[in-house]
Protein backbone atom coordinates (compact mmCIF):
# COMPACT_ATOMS: atom_id res chain seq x y z
CA UNK A 1 0.00 0.00 0.00
CA UNK A 2 1.25 3.34 -0.77
CA UNK A 3 0.24 6.47 2.09
CA UNK A 4 1.37 9.78 2.78
CA UNK A 5 2.40 11.48 5.89
CA UNK A 6 1.81 14.87 6.92
CA UNK A 7 4.48 16.52 9.52
CA UNK A 8 3.76 19.43 11.23
CA UNK A 9 5.83 22.11 13.48
CA UNK A 10 8.69 20.69 14.85
CA UNK A 11 8.40 17.74 13.16
CA UNK A 12 8.29 19.58 10.05
CA UNK A 13 11.57 21.32 11.03
CA UNK A 14 13.24 17.82 11.82
CA UNK A 15 12.77 16.07 8.02
CA UNK A 16 13.12 19.18 6.32
CA UNK A 17 9.22 18.32 4.81
CA UNK A 18 5.71 18.78 4.99
CA UNK A 19 4.36 15.58 3.25
CA UNK A 20 6.51 12.24 3.13
CA UNK A 21 5.49 9.24 0.96
CA UNK A 22 5.55 5.47 2.14
CA UNK A 23 5.15 2.41 0.87
CA UNK A 24 3.94 -0.53 3.35
CA UNK A 25 2.98 -3.89 3.09
CA UNK A 26 -0.38 -4.75 3.13
CA UNK A 27 -2.66 -4.83 6.35
CA UNK A 28 -0.21 -1.97 8.10
CA UNK A 29 -1.05 -0.15 10.93
CA UNK A 30 -0.69 3.14 12.02
CA UNK A 31 2.74 1.76 14.09
CA UNK A 32 4.18 0.06 10.66
CA UNK A 33 3.73 4.13 9.70
CA UNK A 34 5.66 5.44 11.98
CA UNK A 35 8.08 2.21 12.46
CA UNK A 36 8.82 3.00 8.13
CA UNK A 37 8.97 6.99 9.14
CA UNK A 38 11.48 6.61 11.55
CA UNK A 39 13.38 4.08 9.86
CA UNK A 40 13.64 6.56 7.40
CA UNK A 41 14.20 9.80 9.27
CA UNK A 42 15.65 8.43 12.64
CA UNK A 43 15.91 11.89 14.28
CA UNK A 44 12.09 11.45 14.64
CA UNK A 45 12.66 8.41 16.98
CA UNK A 46 12.76 10.38 20.24
CA UNK A 47 9.51 12.24 19.98
CA UNK A 48 7.22 9.20 20.04
CA UNK A 49 6.21 9.68 23.32
CA UNK A 50 4.83 13.36 22.37
CA UNK A 51 3.13 12.78 19.43
CA UNK A 52 -0.23 11.23 18.48
CA UNK A 53 -1.35 10.08 15.19
CA UNK A 54 -4.37 11.06 12.79
CA UNK A 55 -5.34 9.14 10.09
CA UNK A 56 -7.71 10.75 7.29
CA UNK A 57 -8.32 13.56 9.56
CA UNK A 58 -8.96 12.02 12.85
CA UNK A 59 -7.36 11.15 15.80
CA UNK A 60 -6.38 7.22 16.12
CA UNK A 61 -4.04 4.44 18.34
CA UNK A 62 -0.93 2.53 17.01
CA UNK A 63 -3.18 -0.19 16.55
CA UNK A 64 -5.60 1.70 13.57
CA UNK A 65 -5.06 -0.40 10.46
CA UNK A 66 -3.88 1.41 7.39
CA UNK A 67 -5.69 1.38 3.94
CA UNK A 68 -3.81 2.31 0.46
CA UNK A 69 -4.08 6.29 -0.40
CA UNK A 70 -4.67 6.65 3.45
CA UNK A 71 -2.99 10.38 5.06
CA UNK A 72 -1.56 9.89 8.39
CA UNK A 73 -1.08 13.03 9.90
CA UNK A 74 2.03 13.24 12.93
CA UNK A 75 0.64 15.59 15.76
CA UNK A 76 3.33 16.67 17.72
CA UNK A 77 2.63 18.61 20.73
CA UNK A 78 -0.42 21.44 20.75
CA UNK A 79 -1.20 25.16 21.63
CA UNK A 80 -4.08 26.25 21.16
CA UNK A 81 -4.62 27.96 16.97
CA UNK A 82 -6.67 30.17 7.43
CA UNK A 83 -7.36 32.76 5.08
CA UNK A 84 -11.30 32.07 5.86
CA UNK A 85 -11.28 28.57 5.49
CA UNK A 86 -13.46 26.89 8.00
CA UNK A 87 -17.29 26.16 8.75
CA UNK A 88 -19.74 28.77 9.58
CA UNK A 89 -23.13 26.89 8.73
CA UNK A 90 -25.90 29.09 7.36
CA UNK A 91 -24.73 32.44 6.96
CA UNK A 92 -20.72 32.40 5.57
CA UNK A 93 -19.36 35.48 3.80
CA UNK A 94 -22.24 37.54 5.17
CA UNK A 95 -21.36 39.31 8.60
CA UNK A 96 -24.60 40.27 8.68
CA UNK A 97 -26.25 36.60 8.55
CA UNK A 98 -27.74 35.16 11.48
CA UNK A 99 -26.23 31.80 12.26
CA UNK A 100 -25.89 29.17 15.43
CA UNK A 101 -22.25 28.38 14.98
CA UNK A 102 -19.43 29.69 13.26
CA UNK A 103 -15.79 28.31 13.24
CA UNK A 104 -12.57 29.44 11.43
CA UNK A 105 -9.33 29.57 10.65
CA UNK A 106 -7.70 33.16 9.57
CA UNK A 107 -4.68 33.93 8.49
CA UNK A 108 -5.52 38.04 9.12
CA UNK A 109 -5.90 39.88 11.92
CA UNK A 110 -8.54 40.86 13.79
CA UNK A 111 -9.25 42.91 17.23
CA UNK A 112 -11.42 43.04 20.62
CA UNK A 113 -14.35 44.14 17.93
CA UNK A 114 -14.76 40.21 16.77
CA UNK A 115 -16.70 39.71 19.71
CA UNK A 116 -19.10 41.87 19.06
CA UNK A 117 -19.84 41.24 15.75
CA UNK A 118 -19.56 37.32 16.70
CA UNK A 119 -22.26 38.31 19.33
CA UNK A 120 -24.61 39.97 17.22
CA UNK A 121 -24.32 37.11 14.57
CA UNK A 122 -25.52 34.26 17.04
CA UNK A 123 -27.85 36.03 19.41
CA UNK A 124 -31.64 36.03 19.29
CA UNK A 125 -34.55 37.72 20.84
CA UNK A 126 -34.58 34.80 23.17
CA UNK A 127 -30.69 34.92 24.56
CA UNK A 128 -29.99 37.54 27.20
CA UNK A 129 -26.31 36.25 27.99
CA UNK A 130 -23.71 36.59 25.34
CA UNK A 131 -19.88 35.62 26.88
CA UNK A 132 -16.74 36.29 24.78
CA UNK A 133 -13.13 35.50 25.70
CA UNK A 134 -10.46 37.05 23.60
CA UNK A 135 -6.77 35.40 23.52
CA UNK A 136 -4.04 37.77 22.87
CA UNK A 137 -0.29 37.05 22.41
CA UNK A 138 2.41 38.27 24.71
CA UNK A 139 5.80 38.56 25.14
CA UNK A 140 7.06 36.05 28.41
CA UNK A 141 7.49 33.05 27.01
CA UNK A 142 5.53 29.74 27.60
CA UNK A 143 6.49 26.14 28.58
CA UNK A 144 8.42 24.63 25.80
CA UNK A 145 7.45 21.58 23.55
CA UNK A 146 9.17 18.28 24.54
CA UNK A 147 12.33 18.11 22.62
CA UNK A 148 12.77 22.01 22.54
CA UNK A 149 14.02 22.04 25.82
CA UNK A 150 17.88 23.38 24.74
CA UNK A 151 16.28 25.78 22.30
CA UNK A 152 14.25 27.30 24.99
CA UNK A 153 17.01 27.66 27.38
CA UNK A 154 19.11 29.53 24.45
CA UNK A 155 16.59 31.95 24.62
CA UNK A 156 15.63 32.07 28.16
CA UNK A 157 15.91 35.71 29.96
CA UNK A 158 14.41 37.35 26.19
CA UNK A 159 11.13 38.65 25.48
CA UNK A 160 8.92 37.15 22.76
CA UNK A 161 9.47 39.07 19.51
CA UNK A 162 6.03 37.73 17.45
CA UNK A 163 4.31 34.41 17.36
CA UNK A 164 3.24 31.85 15.00
CA UNK A 165 0.71 29.93 14.14
CA UNK A 166 0.46 26.52 12.34
CA UNK A 167 -2.33 24.09 11.95
CA UNK A 168 -3.68 21.32 10.05
CA UNK A 169 -6.77 23.06 8.99
CA UNK A 170 -9.09 20.17 7.62
CA UNK A 171 -8.55 18.52 11.14
CA UNK A 172 -8.53 21.43 13.31
CA UNK A 173 -12.05 22.60 11.74
CA UNK A 174 -13.86 19.13 12.16
CA UNK A 175 -12.03 19.13 16.12
CA UNK A 176 -13.46 22.24 16.76
CA UNK A 177 -16.70 21.21 15.24
CA UNK A 178 -16.62 18.38 17.68
CA UNK A 179 -16.09 20.64 20.40
CA UNK A 180 -19.04 22.39 19.47
CA UNK A 181 -21.34 19.86 19.22
CA UNK A 182 -20.13 18.71 22.97
CA UNK A 183 -20.84 22.31 23.94
CA UNK A 184 -24.36 21.87 22.83
CA UNK A 185 -24.70 18.50 24.67
CA UNK A 186 -23.12 19.42 28.13
CA UNK A 187 -24.16 22.74 28.38
CA UNK A 188 -27.28 23.19 26.30
CA UNK A 189 -25.64 26.14 24.31
CA UNK A 190 -26.24 25.84 20.84
CA UNK A 191 -25.45 29.15 19.46
CA UNK A 192 -21.05 29.42 19.71
CA UNK A 193 -18.16 31.09 17.66
CA UNK A 194 -14.65 29.67 17.85
CA UNK A 195 -12.23 31.91 15.90
CA UNK A 196 -8.33 30.87 15.23
CA UNK A 197 -5.78 32.93 13.89
CA UNK A 198 -2.88 30.98 11.52
CA UNK A 199 0.39 32.84 10.15
CA UNK A 200 2.73 35.07 12.30
CA UNK A 201 0.94 37.12 14.97
CA UNK A 202 2.81 40.38 16.19
CA UNK A 203 2.36 40.76 19.89
CA UNK A 204 -0.58 42.01 21.74
CA UNK A 205 -2.53 40.91 19.09
CA UNK A 206 -5.47 38.62 19.15
CA UNK A 207 -4.89 35.13 18.51
CA UNK A 208 -8.25 33.46 19.52
CA UNK A 209 -11.66 34.27 20.11
CA UNK A 210 -14.70 32.66 21.79
CA UNK A 211 -18.34 33.69 22.00
CA UNK A 212 -21.02 31.42 23.42
CA UNK A 213 -24.25 32.79 23.50
CA UNK A 214 -27.78 31.55 25.52
CA UNK A 215 -30.73 32.63 27.37
CA UNK A 216 -29.01 32.27 30.30
CA UNK A 217 -24.99 33.38 31.89
CA UNK A 218 -23.95 30.28 33.79
CA UNK A 219 -24.13 28.16 30.46
CA UNK A 220 -23.00 31.07 28.67
CA UNK A 221 -19.85 31.34 30.79
CA UNK A 222 -19.20 27.62 31.28
CA UNK A 223 -19.64 26.91 27.06
CA UNK A 224 -17.12 29.85 26.67
CA UNK A 225 -14.65 28.15 29.24
CA UNK A 226 -15.30 24.88 27.56
CA UNK A 227 -14.71 25.81 24.08
CA UNK A 228 -11.38 27.27 24.95
CA UNK A 229 -10.02 24.76 27.09
CA UNK A 230 -10.99 22.12 24.69
CA UNK A 231 -9.59 23.86 21.65
CA UNK A 232 -5.88 24.37 23.69
CA UNK A 233 -5.98 21.04 24.91
CA UNK A 234 -7.04 19.17 20.83
CA UNK A 235 -7.03 21.51 18.19
CA UNK A 236 -3.84 20.60 15.80
CA UNK A 237 -3.16 23.81 16.22
CA UNK A 238 0.90 25.13 16.43
CA UNK A 239 2.39 27.85 17.96
CA UNK A 240 6.22 29.03 18.03
CA UNK A 241 7.77 31.73 19.84
CA UNK A 242 9.83 34.15 18.07
CA UNK A 243 13.19 35.74 19.22
CA UNK A 244 15.49 37.69 16.75
CA UNK A 245 17.93 34.64 16.55
CA UNK A 246 15.58 31.60 16.13
CA UNK A 247 12.14 30.26 17.80
CA UNK A 248 11.01 27.70 20.26
CA UNK A 249 7.88 25.28 19.40
CA UNK A 250 5.33 25.79 22.51
CA UNK A 251 2.57 23.17 23.71
CA UNK A 252 1.68 19.69 25.37
CA UNK A 253 0.94 16.25 24.12
CA UNK A 254 -2.70 16.60 22.28
CA UNK A 255 -5.27 15.30 23.93
CA UNK A 256 -7.85 13.23 21.72
CA UNK A 257 -10.77 13.32 23.03
CA UNK A 258 -12.95 15.32 25.58
CA UNK A 259 -12.03 15.59 28.96
CA UNK A 260 -14.35 14.47 31.87
CA UNK A 261 -15.97 17.35 33.53
CA UNK A 262 -19.80 17.45 34.78
CA UNK A 263 -22.23 18.00 31.83
CA UNK A 264 -25.18 19.04 33.59
CA UNK A 265 -26.91 21.88 31.33
CA UNK A 266 -28.20 24.81 33.21
CA UNK A 267 -31.93 26.54 32.27
CA UNK A 268 -32.09 29.38 34.48
CA UNK A 269 -29.74 32.15 35.89
CA UNK A 270 -27.04 31.85 37.93
CA UNK A 271 -23.49 33.29 39.34
CA UNK A 272 -21.23 32.61 35.90
CA UNK A 273 -17.51 31.94 35.94
CA UNK A 274 -14.95 34.19 34.60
Amino acid sequence: MHIRVRLFASQRELVGARHVELDLPDGSTVADGWAGLVARFPVLAPGRDSVRFARNGDYTDLAQPLGDGDELAVIPPVSGGSGGSGADPGGAGDPGARVARIVELRDGPFGAEILGELGDRLATDEDGAIVGFLGRTRCTPGAPAPGQEAEAARHAGRAVDALEYEAHDTMAIKVLEAIADEVAERFAVTRLAIVHRTGEVPLGVASIAVVAVAPHRDAAFRAARYAIDETKARAPIWKAERFTDGHVWIGHLARTGPEDAPTTPTGSAGEGES
